[in-house]
C-alpha cells in the first residue's frame, strides 16, 4: 500500500478557500473509491468532496470549522491501488444543485416546530456556538437576517447544521420568527405584544425592491445593534468663511465643485485616525478593528431611496481627490449609475440631514459598522464669543452633531470623545489654508 496525500479539489475558478463543514469518515475508517470524504463550504456553495482512492484513512490534516486552502493536504490515505479515472475537480458534488431540486420539489421534511413554539414565536437557542458555513452567513446578510435569527431556524443538515435550502425556505415561509424574543422562565418578563392595529384607508403604494431592502436593513440594525446618540454643537463660521472665498478658485483650479462635504469627510477621516476603534463592526464575541478608512456617505436617489456610496482610503486623499470622489459619487447617484463596488466597504457612515433643512437627526446604524454620524443644517445665530475685549455677541454659523452608537461595543466615553473631536475640527479650521 502506498501513502497518498489527499488534496482539496478546486471547486471553482473564483473560489480560493473553504470551511470543512463535516467529516464522513474518521482516522482508520476505509473508504472506496468515489466514496464522500467530507463536506465543505464556501462563499457560493455547499460541496461533498469524494476521494479518489480506495484505502484506509491514516490521518485527518484539518478539524471541522477549520478554514482551508485549495490544494491543501487535508487527509493522508493509505491506497491499496485503486485510484480513480476522474479528476478530482469533476467529481466534486455541489449541494447546491441537489438542494434546489429538493426545494422546488418540496421533499425535504422540515424539522417539527412544537405547537407552542409557533402560536408563541418565541423559543430558545439551544447552541448560541452553532457553526454556520460562509455561503450560509452570506445569503444571511443579503437578506439582513442575524445570527441570533439563523440559529432559531429549523435545520435539518447532518448534526444539526443549518442548511441553504433550510435558509431558503424560512425566507419563503416569510421569516416567521424575525423577531422572536428568547423564552424567559420570568413570567413577568416583558414580551412584545401581538396586536391587531387598525392600518386604516387609503391608496395602497407596494414598496419597490429596494426600499424593502431599506427597511429590512434598519430593522435588523435596531433589532441587533442598541443604539446610544450622542450629541454636541460646533461652531463652523471659519470652514464657512474659507469656503466661501476658494469654491470659485478651487473650481478654476482643479476642474471640481467645492462643497461642504469633502471638508467633512476630510474631518471624519481624522478623528477615526484618532480613536480606531469607532471605526469596527462585530462578528460574534469579536470586534473586527478595520484598517482601511472608507467613508460612506448616505445619499438620496432620484426615487427618494437612501444609497451609501463610499470614498474609499479617506485618511489618504487630499481635499482635491476628495471633491473629486464625492463628486463623482454623487453625479452617479443622481444619473443612477452606481456600480457595486461603489456602495460597497464602507466603514463609517455620515448622513448629511442638514440638506433637507433638518436642524438635528438621530440616525440607524449602517451594519455592519458601530457608529454613524448625522450633520445637522448649518445655520446662522447670535452666539457668546470670548474677545480680548472680553465676550461678546456674534453671529456664528452653527451646527448640532450627533452620533448614533452600538452601545454593545462602543461606550459613552469613545462615542463622545469622538463626534467631539469632529466638532474640534470642524471648529479649528484655517482660514489661512491654501488650496
Amino acid at each position: 500500500m502506498s501513502r497518498v496525500e489527499f488534496k482539496m479539489p478546486k471547486l471553482g475558478e473564483s473560489i480560493t478557500e473553504a470551511a470543512i463543514i463535516t467529516w464522513f469518515k474518521n482516522v482508520g475508517d476505509y473508504i472506496e473509491e468515489d466514496e464522500m470524504l467530507l463536506e465543505v463550504a464556501t462563499d457560493k456553495v455547499d460541496s461533498e468532496v469524494p476521494s479518489n482512492v480506495s484505502g484506509i484513512i491514516e490521518e485527518i490534516c484539518f478539524e471541522a470549522n477549520e478554514v482551508i486552502k485549495i490544494g491543501d493536504t487535508v487527509a493522508i490515505i493509505k491506497a491499496d491501488g485503486k485510484t480513480s479515472s476522474s479528476t478530482q475537480k469533476s467529481s466534486v458534488i455541489p449541494n447546491q444543485e441537489k438542494e434546489s431540486q429538493s426545494l422546488k420539489k418540496k421533499t425535504k421534511k422540515r424539522a417539527v416546530i412544537p405547537n407552542e413554539v409557533k402560536e408563541s414565536q418565541s423559543f430558545s437557542v439551544s447552541n448560541s456556538n452553532q457553526f454556520f458555513s460562509p455561503l450560509v452567513i452570506e445569503i444571511a446578510k443579503q437578506h439582513h437576517i442575524s445570527f441570533e435569527e439563523l440559529a432559531r431556524i429549523p435545520a435539518t443538515g447532518h448534526e444539526g447544521r443549518l442548511r441553504k435550502s433550510d435558509v431558503f425556505q424560512y425566507i419563503e415561509e416569510g421569516r416567521p420568527y424575525k423577531f422572536a424574543q428568547p423564552v424567559v422562565q420570568d413570567p413577568t418578563a416583558y414580551r412584545i405584544p401581538q396586536l391587531n392595529l387598525d392600518k386604516g384607508k387609503g391608496r395602497i403604494v407596494e414598496m419597490d425592491r429596494m426600499r424593502q431592502m431599506i427597511a429590512d436593513h434598519m430593522v435588523y440594525s435596531k433589532h441587533t445593534s442598541p443604539h446610544v446618540t450622542a450629541y454636541v454643537e460646533a461652531d463652523l463660521t471659519n470652514m464657512v468663511q474659507w469656503r466661501n472665498e476658494n469654491k470659485k478658485s478651487f473650481q478654476e483650479k482643479y476642474g471640481e465643485r467645492l462643497t461642504f462635504t469633502p471638508l467633512f469627510v476630510e474631518a471624519v477621516a481624522k478623528a477615526i485616525k484618532d480613536f480606531p476603534n469607532i471605526n469596527a463592526s462585530v462578528d460574534g464575541k469579536n470586534i473586527i478593528i478595520k484598517e482601511d478608512i472608507n467613508v460612506g456617505m448616505a445619499t438620496a436617489l432620484p426615487s427618494g431611496n437612501l444609497i451609501v456610496p463610499v470614498v474609499k482610503n479617506a485618511n489618504t486623499k487630499n481635499l482635491k481627490e476628495l471633491a473629486a470622489d464625492v463628486n463623482a459619487l454623487a453625479n452617479k447617484a443622481r444619473e443612477n449609475k452606481l456600480q457595486a463596488d461603489d456602495i460597497q466597504g464602507s466603514t463609517f457612515t455620515i448622513s448629511n440631514v442638514g440638506t433637507f433643512g433638518s436642524v438635528m437627526g438621530t440616525p440607524i446604524i449602517n451594519q455592519p459598522e458601530v457608529a454613524i454620524l448625522a450633520l445637522g443644517i448649518i445655520k446662522k445665530r447670535p452666539e457668546v464669543i470670548e474677545t480680548e475685549n472680553g465676550d461678546e455677541i456674534a453671529i456664528r454659523s452653527m451646527m448640532y452633531l450627533s452620533l448614533s452608537f452600538d452601545h454593545r461595543v462602543v461606550d459613552g466615553f469613545l462615542g463622545g470623545s469622538f463626534v467631539r473631536r469632529v466638532a474640534d475640527y470642524f471648529e479649528q479650521f484655517d482660514v489661512d489654508r491654501e488650496i
